[in-house]
């Protein structure tokens, strides 16, 4: 009788232990319990489905997958969303009543479940990023150690590799034989770098040619293998979005605002969201607008001009802002060309008036002043 009267459950999620905290209808406590890990999933099982909330931590994706099986209704919510309900002290039973508190508020925003192909395809990613960064890391150590014997070369990986491969291999004995190995042990882990990367970016390429909305969102300017299937995997369902405005705010490339008394102020790039996404968005358009350049276009005009008036950076941002409204559009199932045609301004001639958009629409076609 107490576990069919139970209405939303609130879970504090843990490596060991997990706190709940069950409610009924009308708000009432009517269990504080705490499970260990091998009790979880049967405490679930024998419970009538109901509304289970939990933060959007470590482990939170696939404890929703497995509760989803028994019929329950998972709610996930960014913790900073939670901690506001949080009374007095923090412990795992105030938390677990704040999740509670927190999922019954009606303006309150979810986080979508990912899939484990969502999963997969993220984890890919951030073994990848990492790879990149421990290249980088490498490279810049190999820099250091040399530039203490007086050799210096170019920017750029290719001058750095061709100029201590002709070092190692030159009959000056600029090095020693302790160091010259060490060189060599350091460019074995280089080339062995180069490979494991290769392998991750294979994976993704044979992840973007077989899924076909990562193939649409190829089509747009700025937007490669890498960003496309990240974008996939991090978005999912894009009809959890209201609009193109909101997923681009989701990605942080929207400008922070606060006021009072009825005054606004905007300010930078609010940058929440997944730092990875937006990172890969800003560098795809900082790649079109340097190619926008060399090959002007109709759509790429509207860039160029506001790079000439605002500079390159914030012209960037305002691309992988459009980007990501673009995105949007292909997201919920708008076709790439038709989503280009929306979002290309009218030649210069035609643009004397109207309000200054830099970012652009996903669904409209705004004008821009000159």
């Amino acid at each position: 009788m107490k576990a069919n009267s139970i209405q939303d459950v609130g879970v504090d999620v843990a490596k060991s232990v997990f706190q709940i905290h069950a409610v009924d209808a009308r708000g009432d406590v009517v269990m504080r319990r705490q499970l260990k890990r091998a009790q979880f999933l049967p405490f679930f099982a024998q419970l009538p489905p109901c509304r289970v909330g939990m933060e959007a931590c470590g482990g939170a994706h696939h404890w929703a997958r497995q509760l989803r099986q028994y019929g329950h209704a998972v709610c996930l919510m960014a913790p900073q969303f939670v901690k506001p309900f949080v009374k007095t002290n923090k412990n795992d039973r105030a938390d677990a009543e704040a999740i509670v508190e927190a999922m019954s508020r009606p303006g309150m925003r979810f986080v979508a479940i990912k899939e484990t192909w969502q999963q997969d395809m993220l984890i890919i990613h951030r073994v990848r990023e990492r790879m990149v960064k421990a290249r980088t890391a490498l490279m810049n150590e190999i820099r250091g150690l040399l530039q203490e014997y007086g050799i210096v070369f170019q920017r750029g990986s290719h001058h750095l590799r061709a100029g201590l491969l002709q070092v190692l291999g030159s009959p000056e004995d600029r090095l020693s034989d302790s160091v010259q190995q060490l060189m060599q042990h350091l460019v074995e882990e280089w080339t062995d770098l180069d490979k494991r990367l290769e392998e991750c970016t294979f994976t993704i390429g044979q992840s973007y040619r077989s899924h076909e909305t990562c193939r649409k969102l190829g089509e747009l300017p700025g937007i490669g293998p890498i960003t496309a299937t990240a974008m996939v995997a991090t978005v999912g369902d894009a009809r959890v979005f209201k609009n193109g405005r909101q997923l681009s705010a989701f990605f942080g490339l929207v400008p922070r605002h606060d006021g009072t008394g009825g005054k606004t102020r905007m300010k930078g790039l609010s940058k929440r969201g997944d730092r990875y996404v937006r990172k890969l968005l800003v560098h795809g358009a900082r790649a079109v607008l340097q190619a926008a350049e060399k090959k002007p276009h109709l759509r790429n005009r509207w860039v160029l001009q506001l790079s000439q008036r605002r500079g390159f950076n914030k012209a960037c941002c305002a691309l992988a802002n459009k980007n990501a409204r673009r995105c949007w559009a292909v997201l919920v199932g708008r076709e790439p060309r038709e989503v280009m045609r929306a979002t290309r301004y009218p030649p210069r001639a035609t643009r004397a008036s109207g309000p200054r958009f830099p970012g652009g629409s996903p669904s409209i076609a705004l004008p821009l002043r000159g």
